[in-house]
């Protein structure tokens, strides 16, 4: 068993790593007898766990409910955490509840969102089942839901008291599903690790098969970087803000063509390689990096380039509203080599253009 801690003061937290947790009350916790919960999930995880989940935690007398929502990245809205809270006010949930979210990044951040807020925030674990989640959006402590103009624009920074990651789960990942985590995985060694990168190279047909030893080195490696970047800067108004490496771009393709569309991993992918050309252009990125990024995404089954339904200048209302804008201005996460990237301000709108005109032209 793999055991990371997210060193946060009186609100550190451990992320458990190993297969068959689902079997192991001790991985949950702090749930203990007596204690009262609702497990969130959707349609189709409470097929897969449910049953073996609600098992574990009834018979260490765990008061547990549970609530079954759809399946899918265009129901991580306003409406879906509503009937959420309305189930909890329904069973009379009260400020010592604790949420579980069995699921993806969209049943992470919708439950994640709905602790943060339920009688002003109750405790909540992280249960990710896909490697997006288990890398990267179930350790941090950012939720949210989607609006119609942007994603992730309604959210709050708010911790879990810990993090499940049942390898096991990925055995039943749909490979569509497992190639869009890696892109995450790939961000990772991008921004912080060449020797990381390099793994990666090497091993990318043993990640592909789901072999457990690659899968484990390959979920610790990202969540020790991530444990570290938090424990720094909980708020991202620093070195964390490096973790949007792609997703300004990705975020924008994700919207504009509708959630769900497009897989997060596979829009976070066309921003890497958008990214790159414009650091490309800026002089602080050599094409030989952007062609070993290029085709290990490639090699992965990841996208290179974005939809061509969408112009470049289609990209730039979303731009114009992400997250990462700061008093009218832009950040931009670029790389500078493999291994290193830096934040960017004041990168003009025909520059930008450029670089996803480049992308296209991959």
């Amino acid at each position: 068993m793999d055991r990371i801690i997210v060193s946060l003061g009186n609100r550190s937290y451990p992320i458990t790593i190993d297969a068959g947790l689902f079997k192991d009350m001790a991985s949950f916790w702090p749930l203990k007898a007596g204690d009262n919960a609702m497990l969130v999930t959707n349609q189709t995880l409470a097929s897969l766990y449910l049953d073996t989940l609600l098992t574990l935690l009834m018979s260490e007398n765990v008061n547990i409910q549970k609530i079954i929502l759809p399946d899918g990245e265009q129901y991580k809205t306003l409406s879906m955490a509503d009937k959420v809270f309305t189930m909890l006010l329904q069973k009379n949930h009260s400020r010592d509840t604790t949420l579980i979210a069995l699921g993806g990044g969209v049943i992470g951040d919708l439950t994640g969102f709905i602790a943060a807020t339920y009688q002003r925030g109750v405790r909540f674990i992280q249960v990710p089942t896909t490697l997006l989640s288990q890398v990267d959006a179930s350790v941090g402590g950012k939720t949210a839901i989607n609006h119609l103009l942007g994603k992730n624009m309604i959210g709050a920074f708010y911790q879990p008291v810990s993090v499940v990651i049942d390898i096991n789960c990925l055995n039943t990942l749909p490979l569509r599903e497992l190639v869009s985590g890696l892109a995450e995985v790939i961000k990772y060694a991008i921004i912080f690790d060449n020797e990381f990168f390099e793994w990666l190279e090497q091993n990318v047909d043993t990640l592909l098969a789901r072999d457990n030893n690659a899968i484990v080195y390959c979920i610790r490696r990202c969540c020790e970087i991530k444990a570290k970047l938090v424990a720094a800067d909980e708020l991202e108004s620093g070195i964390r803000a490096l973790l949007n490496l792609g997703h300004t771009f990705g975020h924008a393709i994700e919207t504009y063509m509708g959630y769900g569309n497009w897989l997060h991993g596979e829009a976070v992918s066309v921003g890497i390689v958008i990214a790159c050309r414009i650091s490309e252009r800026l002089g602080q990125f050599n094409t030989c990096y952007t062609n070993r990024i290029i085709d290990l995404l490639h090699r992965v089954g990841l996208p290179i380039y974005g939809p061509y339904s969408m112009k470049p200048e289609d990209y730039l209302p979303y731009i114009a509203r992400d997250k990462k804008v700061l008093a009218g201005k832009l950040r931009l996460v670029l790389p500078v080599k493999i291994g290193y990237a830096k934040v960017y301000t004041n990168i003009m709108n025909d520059t930008i253009l450029a670089g996803i005109t480049d992308c296209y032209n991959c």
